[in-house]
């Protein structure tokens, strides 16, 4: 299949290049020449801008894009994909942003004959590279049936969350919880620690016992407890603060939108704000347990 593809950054690029490795011809368009270059290099043909994307022969255009903003200008905007592009072409959000926007972005396109999903996902960086990503997809069953052999080619799990903009709404409800969870880990091991107990039997302990999670047993936020951990290397890589503190402003945007209390999302959004004003906006999520260590190493 011939595939559009804007936004080539950390995960975009993996995936485009995922979807070369699968045998697809890619049409590709990033503001980074290196970038593009890299995309290039591995088969795809680049493009000038997202419009040259829109009238390229494509049968299906895939986005990964930082934000809301972003996603409405490349969609919405007088020199945006739904003013050029050839009706009946796929369009595939897979950037994370808020429900609302995938929604009003999704009836635009379905009101210019294009079916669209909103396909946000899971798995970070690795994930990506692995083509073992969780894409979370909004949109009707029928598109989804069409588009999941190609998603197939990025991520070994496609789930329809149902109607449009649900895969935004999994996304970020996920993640809020993931942000609540890594802070209720990171108090407990520093407690534990505290109190003098070792890291390591007290995350054994936690790991077999009612208190399990992934923050605690796959991403443990304690020095030294998990070898792969980016606690164990300086809490470089990973999913960074800065992109959790978005995930939690989209989460409690939205429920502020329909009124639904989420107390313990709000808090961690403001822990995860402190620590990024703090200068740690570019360290892993899992950082945050530097806000309750003291003398430990």
């Amino acid at each position: 299949m011939h595939i559009g593809f804007l936004g080539l950054g950390n995960m975009g690029g993996p995936m485009a290049l995922n979807l070369l490795k699968a045998g697809h011809r890619l049409t590709v368009f990033d503001l980074s020449p290196e970038a593009m270059t890299r995309a290039v290099e591995a088969g795809a043909t680049a493009a000038d801008s997202p419009i040259a994307v829109a009238r390229a022969p494509v049968e299906l255009i895939i986005t990964m894009l930082p934000a809301a903003i972003h996603v409405r200008q490349v969609y919405l905007g007088s020199q945006g994909l739904l003013n050029h592009v050839r009706p009946d072409v796929m369009l595939i959000d897979s950037s994370t942003i808020d429900p609302m926007s995938a929604r009003e972005v999704a009836r635009a396109a379905q009101e210019r004959g294009n079916p669209m999903l909103d396909a946000p996902v899971s798995g970070g960086t690795g994930g990506a590279a692995a083509g073992t990503l969780t894409f979370m997809v909004g949109g009707s069953a029928a598109d989804f049936d069409r588009a999941q052999p190609i998603l197939a080619a990025m991520g070994k799990n496609i789930v329809h969350c149902g109607d449009s903009g649900n895969g935004q709404v999994a996304k970020v409800a996920n993640n809020m919880l993931l942000g609540i969870s890594m802070i209720g880990v990171a108090e407990a091991m520093s407690l534990g620690v505290s109190l003098g107990m070792d890291p390591a039997v007290l995350a054994g302990v936690i790991n077999t016992s009612s208190g399990r999670c992934w923050s605690s047993d796959t991403y443990n936020p304690y020095p030294g407890v998990l070898e792969n951990a980016p606690a164990s290397r300086g809490y470089s890589g990973g999913f960074g603060t800065d992109l959790m503190l978005k995930d939690l402003g989209l989460a409690t945007e939205a429920a502020k939108q329909i009124r639904q209390p989420v107390i313990l999302g709000a808090l961690a959004q403001q822990l995860y704000q402190r620590f990024s004003a703090d200068g740690n906006g570019g360290l892993d999520f899992s950082a945050i347990i530097q806000t309750y260590l003291r003398q430990q190493p």
